[in-house]
């Protein structure tokens, strides 16, 4: 199962990174902990809207961007979770001899 909490860490991860930014300088731009921070990032903790709006004005980016790019993730992790899920199996050679032996 595809946890909300980690892509929405993996999306705020890879903005503060692509904009050149360390955790320190958005963390106190957002007024939350170094470490709070580094969990959401990494997915262990769970971001409530007036956090993730702060660290989303930290970053300079509309919350409804990283919603609507957290979304995409989410439905591609699905897509691919599901054929992974409905793709059939063909037994293996070796399966096959030990069913006729």
């Amino acid at each position: 199962m595809v946890l909300l909490r980690r892509l929405l860490g993996d999306v705020l991860r890879e903005r503060r990174r692509s904009q050149g930014r360390t955790l320190r300088e958005v963390s106190s731009t957002a007024r939350v902990s170094l470490g709070y921070l580094s969990e959401v990032e990494r997915g262990q903790k769970e971001a409530s809207s007036e956090l993730l709006g702060s660290i989303c004005e930290a970053l300079d980016v509309p919350m409804s961007e990283v919603l609507r790019e957290v979304s995409d993730n989410l439905a591609l992790a699905e897509e691919v979770s599901s054929v992974a899920v409905d793709a059939p199996v063909a037994p293996s050679r070796l399966e096959v001899s030990n069913l006729a032996a």
